[in-house]
């Protein structure tokens, strides 16, 4: 097998999941259980394994870290800024799922997360990595989605 002696970035996802909750948005974030940002709150999510696909790690880091399972997936945009993970070069590819109101949701920290629980959009909590980047594109994507559904 062949390998590079250049050094290569790491390769993760995140999930903005969002929700209708009392005529208000919310997300849902889990409390980081491990260093970096050990105690923080972030977006569910993870380093992709070597034979999976993007959305499968999605898909298992989700259910992993918060207990939802098969919820639709949309890529959302990828992040790079090589600053924005202080293990190093870190890629994520985040996507976006919106799980309508009035779905029966039973969360569960699990895997790398203590907690899990969903945040209106208005008091979220000071976030690890760049996740206030995350949701704030997620949010403009949902935002965009909504009006073209009411214009038509």
């Amino acid at each position: 097998m062949y390998t590079y002696d250049d050094p290569r970035p790491m390769l993760t996802v995140d999930v903005v999941a969002i929700t209708k909750q009392a005529e208000q948005l919310n997300v849902l974030l889990i409390q980081r259980n491990h260093e970096p940002y050990q105690g923080s709150w972030a977006l569910p999510g993870g380093f992709v394994d070597m034979d999976e696909s993007l959305e499968t790690a999605a898909a298992r880091e989700l259910a992993e870290e918060t207990g939802l399972e098969g919820v639709a997936l949309e890529q959302l945009h990828t992040f790079g800024d090589p600053q924005r993970d202080p293990r190093g070069r870190v890629i994520s590819v985040a996507y976006f799922a919106f799980i309508p109101a009035g779905t029966s949701l039973s969360l569960r920290g699990g895997s790398d997360a203590s907690h899990a629980r969903w945040f209106p959009m208005t008091e979220l909590p000071e976030l690890a990595f760049d996740h206030n980047k995350i949701i704030d594109e997620a949010l403009s994507r949902f935002r965009s989605v909504f009006e073209q559904k009411n214009n038509q």
